[in-house]
């Protein structure tokens, strides 16, 4: 498992009884996690004193409760990037923290490129973690989502990480009509960051399910790559697609083409009370 190890600014405290105990920049939060199965004893005060928890409601959805008012919103630091945290009625706060370990993976890639000029193209781009991360590492950057409040979102944490000069295409848009436009356009990109919901609806109702699309997704990206591609990188959030399923997948439509080698792995976050890893989703990794 690869861990994303390095915060400073957030930490999980505690997880149990499909609950995890997180602290965001001094905010501490409850929010559900159906994999924690576990019933271990809580042992953090802060289980009865936190800021924030967002409880399920039997009927779907949920809603929170807070302890004390907080801010409409708050920022957190990783590294040199700063992220704008709000809890939202679906018990996100707008990050994805385990995340920071790809980010980091990026920007080593895109670093050891040297002089040459990188185009990355960041697809399901939520609010803009990596493409941050790449933008920061000297990458142009094409970030392309259909939200546009997240859009929005991910253009204000560039401009709290002093990124907004930088050479990022601010997309709001269906992905698969997006890229299969970028490839009638002729355009390139030398790495592809996915990172597809599990479950959705496109804008015309129609039904997405990760499991029946990946592998026409990354079969329609494979069109848009350059000559001499550097990475491509999937995640999953889905239980049922391993991550060797989705390295199979890369390894399938890429390797013929390109050559290079695949990885895949969960990734996961530590937690303070276990000295255990949560495991928080996959990631499947191809580069030259």
């Amino acid at each position: 498992m690869r861990t994303a190890e390095n915060w400073k600014d957030y930490r999980i405290i505690d997880a149990s009884s499909q609950e995890k105990l997180e602290m965001w920049g001094g905010i501490s939060l409850i929010r559900p996690d159906p994999q924690i199965i576990w019933k271990t004893e809580k042992k953090s005060t802060l289980w009865e004193t936190a800021d924030g928890h967002y409880y399920r409601s039997n009927a779907g959805g949920g809603q929170w409760e807070f302890k004390k008012r907080l801010e409409n919103s708050w920022n957190i630091r990783y590294n040199n990037l700063i992220f704008n945290i709000r809890p939202t009625g679906f018990k996100h706060t707008g990050l994805f923290p385990e995340q920071a370990v790809n980010w980091d993976f990026m920007a080593k890639k895109i670093r050891s490129a040297g002089d040459r000029q990188i185009s990355v193209l960041n697809l399901f781009a939520y609010t803009g973690g990596a493409t941050l991360a790449c933008a920061e590492a000297g990458a142009s950057v094409c970030h392309v989502d259909a939200s546009k409040g997240m859009v929005q979102w991910a253009r204000d944490n560039a401009a709290a990480s002093g990124l907004s000069d930088k050479p990022i295409r601010w997309i709001v848009d269906d992905c698969e009509k997006f890229i299969a436009r970028e490839i009638r356009r002729g355009r390139r990109y030398d790495a592809v960051i996915m990172d597809p919901p599990s479950y959705g609806r496109g804008p015309g109702g129609e039904v997405w399910k990760l499991e029946d699309c990946v592998y026409d997704l990354v079969k329609l990206c494979s069109g848009i790559l350059s000559d001499d591609p550097l990475f491509f990188l999937i995640n999953s959030y889905t239980t049922g697609l391993s991550p060797s399923v989705m390295g199979y997948i890369l390894g399938s439509v890429l390797n013929d083409k390109f050559g290079g080698n695949v990885s895949f792995d969960e990734i996961g976050l530590p937690v303070q009370s276990s000295k255990m890893i949560l495991p928080c989703g996959s990631t499947a990794i191809w580069q030259k």
